[in-house]
């Protein structure tokens, strides 16, 4: 028989981890840069890169959940790797937006697959993230955990063409150049602790 206490501990777990998840998410902070990227789409185009984006984003935090570290190991990625690479790709992407350079050649189908599902939202905090929870609560939590942090993801994305039918697309534009610039911090941010991490292993070990 489960115990009150048992209930209490497991809802109290749940709840952390889809805190914790829902702020790592920050499906808030992905919705302007989802707006300014696809601010030249249809609407139909919007809803379906607002789909495929949590889609993925999903997929790949419930495979890191369940073989995160089995996965990063059998390839030999570190976080900090990860986090690098993830910081190179924000990089290129604050150019195209505030310079319109061509180098990721954003379109409607890979601003869903690659920039806004990875590393926009499953990034390595949150890929790090899993692996932590997995480790300390099991499955479940985890689980439960990303599941309401992409519900809230999904309605703010699902209803971007409402938001910027509010805002306008003049607003939007200007928004888009400040956003590129955040974005390029993020990706500064992103390579400089991902550089930190990796010197602070190998200082660890004695390599350096």
């Amino acid at each position: 028989m489960i115990s009150a206490d048992t209930c209490y501990m497991d809802l109290s777990e749940i709840i952390y981890a889809s805190t914790l998840l829902f702020f790592i998410f920050d499906p808030f902070a992905s919705l302007p840069i989802f707006i300014s990227l696809t601010k030249n789409f249809s609407d139909d185009d919007k809803i379906k890169s607002a789909n495929r984006a949590v889609l993925v984003a999903g997929i790949l935090f419930v495979i890191f959940v369940l073989v995160g570290r089995e996965l990063l190991s059998f390839f030999g990625v570190t976080t900090s790797g990860f986090r690098i690479a993830g910081g190179l790709v924000l990089l290129l992407m604050s150019l195209e937006i505030i310079f319109g350079m061509n180098l990721t050649r954003i379109n409607s189908e890979n601003v869903a697959w690659v920039i806004i599902a990875t590393p926009i939202l499953t990034g390595p905090g949150v890929i790090t993230t899993a692996i932590i929870l997995t480790t300390n609560y099991g499955y479940i939590v985890p689980l439960i955990g990303g599941l309401f942090a992409l519900l809230v993801t999904w309605i703010l994305l699902h209803n971007a063409v409402l938001i910027t039918r509010i805002v306008g697309n003049n607003v939007i534009e200007i928004m888009s150049k400040i956003i590129g610039l955040l974005i390029a911090a993020i990706g500064i941010e992103y390579i400089m602790r991902g550089g930190y991490e990796f010197i602070s292993t190998l200082l660890s070990i004695g390599m350096l």
